[in-house]
């Protein structure tokens, strides 16, 4: 090869080597791109060229107006939605059901006024999602329509709800299909039960989740939700620790989970112990501490009574149909096998208690007791922790704090191997 040619060679691969160099700067700047302009997106109602791969729909804006006569509700989409709308009484209720969406509402353009006093939305499951309208009275919604916006680029859709009355209302609850609702997603949920095990099994349940935020903290606004998923999978992990013992999740993610799927899950999973985690808020913001609840017809005094009756609303506020429990058999070993449990989950609560203390700030009269759905399993010894006030700012700060997290934890795995000393001594 002459010298010529060998210099035309180096010159086609340098050029060659400068063109991908451009290509691939050129791609990095378009992934920043990309990313810019999906937060430019979540942030507000933007115009935006509709998106063409899969993913979550992009519920990006909402607005409500009218009076106590008719209201309309419209929800801006990137991209056309799926919906459909059903009702539910005891409140009454108008649900939209959508496919998987992420919500990127502001909270002030979701305030409930007109014939609605509260509007929640959110996950309830893995691929799909919820707006839920709780109506001051019975409503009809006589305008349900998904209209197109600047040439094809986003999407309204428009609810237009009218009162009406109660024989009305009755008659749409008879005639309605409940087709595409959440009852399809709960029956993915059974599974086959585990082959069994020689593990000490833990169902550690991470309160509230999907449409349901929970309580907000006050200088955070960190969502109830959020804080209990997290400590949930830190507990799990230190349990996990334990020579023995197996923690599992009732949730791992976002999703909406009803009482009543919670206690099937721990079942399912043959969990010898059931914890449920949450962090409340109240009206007296000085009261801060954790408190362990077991279940009781009569509740210790009014603030469990109050907090029962609010986590009971969990499944009401995600717009799931009230639904008759199956009839208990009247058999004494049944009734034996639930005073056996309480006694269990009395012990449980008093050894959590003893390892807080001096440790772990509690509230006055730490251990007390109400009706809550979510620990009615006959035969898992099941508590409710409440780890401390969101509305409360020393609790707030303490409650996302992971070095905080890792000692209650701790403290909680202690409690659990007093508690299995305990049960043990007593043929457990």
């Amino acid at each position: 090869m002459t010298e010529t040619a060998r210099q035309e060679t180096a010159t086609r691969a340098k050029t060659r080597k400068i063109a991908s160099d451009r290509q691939r700067r050129a791609g990095r700047v378009l992934s920043l791109l990309s990313a810019v302009a999906a937060t430019l997106w979540l942030a507000g109602p933007v115009q935006a060229e509709p998106a063409t791969g899969q993913g979550p729909l992009l519920a990006y804006g909402l607005r409500i107006a009218g009076d106590d006569a008719r209201t309309r509700v419209v929800v801006d989409f990137d991209r056309k939605p799926d919906i459909f709308v059903h009702y539910v009484d005891n409140p009454p209720r108008v649900i939209v059901d959508l496919p998987e969406t992420s919500f990127g509402v502001k909270p002030e353009d979701a305030q409930a006024r007109g014939l609605f006093k509260d509007i929640r939305f959110g996950a309830m499951g893995a691929s799909s999602a919820r707006i839920v309208l709780t109506a001051i009275k019975p409503v009809e919604i006589t305008v349900a329509d998904v209209k197109t916006d600047d040439g094809g680029k986003s999407f309204r859709l428009v609810l237009d709800a009218e009162r009406i009355d109660r024989k009305r209302f009755a008659q749409l609850l008879t005639e309605q299909t409940w087709t595409g609702s959440v009852a399809a997603t709960k029956a993915a949920r059974v599974e086959e039960a585990p082959a069994p095990s020689s593990d000490f099994i833990i169902a550690v349940d991470a309160g509230h989740g999907g449409i349901d935020t929970g309580a907000v903290g006050v200088d955070t606004k960190m969502e109830e939700k959020a804080v209990t998923l997290a400590f949930a999978r830190e507990l799990a992990d230190t349990l996990n620790r334990e020579p023995g013992i197996k923690a599992v999740l009732t949730r791992d993610d976002d999703e909406f989970l009803s009482l009543s799927e919670r206690v099937l899950i721990a079942r399912q999973k043959q969990a010898k112990l059931f914890i449920s985690l949450h962090a409340d808020t109240l009206k007296q913001h000085d009261i801060r501490g954790a408190t362990v609840y077991t279940i009781s017809d009569k509740a210790s005094d009014h603030l469990a009574q109050s907090l029962a009756e609010r986590e009971n609303l969990s499944d009401q506020l995600a717009g799931v149909p009230l639904a008759d429990e199956p009839a208990e058999v009247a058999d004494i070993l049944i009734d034996l096998t639930r005073r056996e449990t309480q006694a269990f989950s009395v012990n449980l609560a008093r050894s959590i208690v003893s390892s807080f203390e001096g440790q772990i700030n509690l509230i006055n009269n730490p251990h007390r007791f109400a009706g809550f759905q979510v620990l009615r399993a006959a035969d898992v010894p099941s508590i409710l922790l409440e780890l401390g006030f969101m509305s409360n700012k020393e609790d707030e700060k303490l409650l996302v704090d992971p070095v905080w997290r890792k000692k209650v934890s701790e403290r909680i795995a202690a409690a659990v191997r007093q508690y299995r000393g305990g049960a043990r001594a007593d043929g457990g």
